[in-house]
């Protein structure tokens, strides 16, 4: 069976961590950043995981890491 290709836009944006937890960072953080909140963008700083229905999909899209 040939190898499986890694999608490029998904292994910038995901990672995997030891308990196969897929590990994401927050939207909302690139512009317009005025009206939010200091607490709000700090929070937006944090990492964040994905959510069990989504998880499954981006394993699939990102077989090596």
């Amino acid at each position: 069976m040939p190898k499986l290709k890694t999608h490029t836009g998904a292994k910038k944006r995901f990672s995997l961590t030891k308990n196969g937890k897929v590990k994401r960072a927050h939207a909302n953080k690139r512009h317009i950043l005025n009206k939010k909140t200091t607490k709000r963008k700090r929070g937006l700083r944090k990492g964040a995981y994905a959510d069990v229905t989504n998880a499954a999909t981006v394993k699939k899209l990102i077989p090596y890491k």
